[in-house]
């Protein structure tokens, strides 16, 4: 049996990341409570339907601090009875949970007459921290649509039974924030900028325009050579680590131009590589 465990921050995803999960077949219980946890996978393992071969819970804040308290224990004693569980850990920054609750006007779970939107969610993080310490797949949802999280999730966890490795390479601009869910990142901010020529400052590195003045860029070829020689040296060295999740992201200034070009060239170099690629650009 194949358990997920879903855990995270209140407006962060884990109904779109349960919902997911739900739709690729896992049988879905959220807000379980973390002392039932043992007992459930237990029952789900010795049943002999196909339905609870693989199955996906929600764990948040609302449990028993006590019992938050014991998750490691219990995760550990999972392991002992052979449970094949993972913890999935969903986060946001502060700024775009207090953004999404505002615009949905909904109410946060630890909110009441007593205790500010704000104080919430330092409070569900405190108490969640001691599962976030045990995920083997945080994702910072900060610059993630709904859309997008349900593709990293079909990405990174419905298809991780694959034994081939998928390979995910996104582009992203620094001014909006680097992103802290990846294993690598590499800056493009020294290579020549397309932005400050006036034809090109409203494309993108997917037109052709860009594209040209990009390959025409001495500098820019080194950086693609020797990125991609990085890559096909290392990656598989991943490989022979059973890992099947990579994720690499290129940062350029505002994330139009330059590291959306190299993502893609990237990604062309590395599919004949005979490599799973996803790719990804968070500011398009």
């Amino acid at each position: 049996m194949k358990l997920i465990i879903v855990s995270g921050l209140s407006g962060s995803g884990k109904s779109v990341t349960l919902d997911t999960l739900e739709d690729a077949g896992f049988y879905c219980t959220d807000n379980l409570p973390v002392a039932l946890l043992k007992d459930f996978s237990q029952l789900l393992s010795q049943s002999k339907k196909p339905i609870f071969n693989r199955a996906a819970v929600g764990i948040d804040a609302r449990n028993d601090p006590h019992s938050l308290d014991q998750f490691g224990d219990i995760i550990e004693q999972l392991k002992v009875d052979g449970i094949d569980y993972e913890v999935v850990f969903l986060r946001a920054n502060k700024d775009s949970l207090l953004k999404r609750f505002s615009e949905t006007r909904r109410k946060h779970p630890l909110s009441d007459s007593n205790t500010s939107l704000n104080e919430a969610i330092d409070l569900e993080i405190e108490r969640l921290n001691l599962i976030s310490g045990h995920a083997s797949l945080q994702i910072d949802t900060t610059h993630t649509n709904p859309y997008q999280l349900r593709d990293i999730i079909q990405d990174r966890v419905c298809l991780k039974n694959n034994k081939a490795l998928s390979l995910q390479i996104m582009s992203f601009g620094y001014k909006h924030g680097a992103p802290n869910d990846v294993d690598f990142v590499f800056d493009s901010r020294c290579l020549p900028n397309p932005y400050w020529e006036p034809a090109l400052r409203r494309c993108t590195g997917q037109d052709k325009a860009v594209i040209d003045f990009l390959d025409h860029s001495g500098l820019v070829q080194h950086y693609l050579e020797d990125t991609a020689q990085f890559l096909t040296r290392w990656v598989p060295e991943f490989i022979n680590t059973n890992r099947n999740y990579l994720s690499i992201a290129i940062g350029c200034t505002g994330g139009q131009h330059r590291s959306v070009y190299l993502t893609e060239k990237l990604a062309q170099h590395l599919t004949l590589q005979g490599l799973n690629i996803i790719t990804r650009h968070r500011e398009l």
